[in-house]
């Protein structure tokens, strides 16, 4: 039977055996051809790894990352930029409508990547966009502007959907918040039972009617604060629908989302 003092030496073991690997990883990622898909220069790493342990910026080089990211504070209700690290701007403080948190605009950078991470299955970027998530995010609670969630719940696909994607990017997006967050990630207590023509290109009316009752709740939610994962909001319809479902089981649901595509003019 091994002593105490074996089990402990194996495990020390293991540890470094595990960032050893984690360090080759990060080296061989390195050198491979690894282009930004926006301004086709080669990727430079810099100090990228003390940033983040162990990750490679693959995607997306540092300057059109950080061009493209929100260089204001913005309201967690609309997008519109206001002056102060707060929740809402003035007129939706009136009616506080649903908290949204992304770290950057659809429209000034970045939607092209977010569109083909779903559409084309190029997923290179989707890492760092999301760790920029989860510093937004980290921020936010630093300041008590949002509260940390219990869970983190990805906005589901209906099964046709998955079968014809091959993938829901809100549930890789989700994955990786979970990581990085370590707050755990539940994709079992919604589902979408209807399977809804694509939102894009939809007004808002007929947005509402394509997503009233598309989602379901499995069951009684034994959480009390849950974030809702998705890679894009635009005019809010599909977390509205969700947001309902729990609201009505005392639920406090917020969005986290890569961007969020504002309405026209309001960045103007």
């Amino acid at each position: 039977m091994p002593s105490i003092n074996n089990s402990i030496n194996i495990t020390h073991i293991l540890r470094l055996c595990v960032k050893r690997i984690q360090r080759a990883r990060v080296i061989l990622l390195g050198s491979l051809p690894n282009r930004c898909l926006l301004c086709q220069q080669r990727i430079d790493q810099m100090d990228y790894e003390q940033l983040f342990a162990n990750q490679v910026l693959t995607g997306v080089c540092q300057v059109c990352l950080a061009a493209s990211l929100y260089q204001h504070e913005v309201c967690l209700g609309c997008g519109r930029e206001i002056a102060l690290l707060q929740a809402y701007c003035g007129k939706c403080l009136k009616h506080t409508p649903n908290v949204v948190v992304a770290p950057c605009s659809y429209h000034q950078g970045l939607g092209p990547l977010i569109a083909a991470i779903k559409y084309q299955q190029q997923c290179a970027p989707l890492n760092a966009i999301t760790q920029q998530l989860a510093c937004r995010i980290a921020l936010l609670i630093k300041h008590g502007i949002i509260r940390r969630p219990q869970v983190l719940i990805p906005v589901p696909l209906h099964p046709n959907r998955l079968r014809q994607r091959g993938f829901n990017q809100a549930w890789l997006i989700a994955k990786q918040l979970s990581r990085l967050t370590g707050i755990p990630l539940d994709d079992s207590c919604l589902t979408r039972v209807v399977d809804t023509e694509p939102q894009t290109g939809l007004a808002g009316k007929q947005r509402r009617k394509n997503c009233h009752g598309a989602f379901q709740l499995q069951a009684e939610i034994r959480y009390q604060r849950v974030a809702l994962i998705d890679d894009v909001v635009t005019t809010g319809t599909t977390v509205d629908e969700i947001s309902r479902l729990f609201n009505a089981q005392f639920v406090h649901v917020q969005t986290w989302c890569l961007a969020r595509a504002e309405a026209p003019g309001l960045l103007d």
